[in-house]
């Protein structure tokens, strides 16, 4: 009895009654040492199987992704009448829920990237060395095309008369509006990726808990809420090739005069979100060129 009322005691009393918050929280005491930054080429990585491992798990979370996401997307536009489906809302819950779900489950094996534009800011933040992201992207992008295949296969022409789900900049939006919006949303997302997975915050704040896939999936939702008028929301390449080549029509891959666009900007955008995100948040946020030169 004693020794649980000793248990209890420490418990009690593992962390002081006012906690530190802001930069008093980041004492030496509560600091670690920073891991050192993944080789830009990793020749090892080929010869293990968690190496592959990691890929599959990318493909297999990418085609799930665009199956459902890209299925909720066909409900909505197909219907007569909306007030029947899930709405634009619905569609944003089914590409945040995804997002949630699949990161937890495929966190621990691959890191849970699901997004060439998530692959490339961490890549930047040398998380990951060259080899890894540029094989990540590859099985990321083959298992977009594979999911939107499969959603083309249940109803060809309900999937070809609704554009498959492709991502283009709609009436009323400029090809800026349409740049700007893929920039914008993918920093919100990487850099909520960043924050959410930062090893650092996570020892700092460890009387804090936190299920990183729970704000990455919910900054998936509100950037889709915000741009899905405008672009549809791609802030994934992987999501906006897939859905594009199976859709396989001019507007989803010409850069013409009229309202609809080249693919590039599904790409151009979300690479230039990912790198401002990983700039601002390792120079900015946790400073490590500063903490080198100590």
């Amino acid at each position: 009895m004693q020794g649980k009322e000793e248990d209890v005691n420490l418990g009690a009393n593992k962390f002081p009654e006012r906690q530190p918050i802001g930069t008093a929280a980041q004492s030496d005491e509560k600091d670690y040492k920073e891991p050192p930054p993944a080789p830009i080429f990793e020749p090892g990585e080929l010869k293990s199987w968690s190496f592959y491992r990691a890929g599959i798990a990318e493909f297999v979370a990418t085609f799930l992704f665009l199956y459902i996401t890209i299925l909720t997307v066909m409900g909505v536009v197909s219907s007569k009448t909306k007030c029947s489906t899930v709405g634009i809302q619905g569609i944003a819950w089914a590409f945040g829920g995804m997002i949630f779900a699949l990161v937890y489950c495929t966190a621990g094996i691959s890191g849970g990237h699901i997004n060439p534009a998530v692959t490339f800011g961490l890549f930047l933040a040398r998380k990951l060395s060259l080899t890894r992201a540029l094989y990540y992207i590859v099985m990321q992008c083959l298992g977009a095309i594979c999911g939107a295949g499969v959603v083309k296969g249940f109803k060809k022409s309900i999937y070809m008369a609704n554009s498959g789900g492709a991502n283009f900049v709609n009436p009323g939006y400029t090809k800026g509006d349409g740049l700007g919006a893929e920039i914008i949303g993918t920093f919100v997302l990487v850099y909520t990726v960043m924050s959410a997975t930062d090893a650092k915050r996570n020892a700092r704040d460890s009387h804090v808990p936190i299920l990183a896939p729970l704000p990455i999936g919910f900054a998936v939702f509100l950037v889709h809420l915000a741009t899905i008028p405008i672009t549809g929301t791609g802030i994934n390449p992987a999501r906006s090739l897939g859905a594009a080549i199976i859709y396989n029509k001019d507007h989803a891959w010409n850069d013409q005069a009229s309202s609809s666009m080249g693919q590039w900007i599904f790409w151009v955008g979300p690479f230039i979100g990912a790198a401002l995100a990983a700039i601002y948040h390792q120079v900015v946020i946790r400073a490590i060129p500063f903490k080198s030169r100590r």
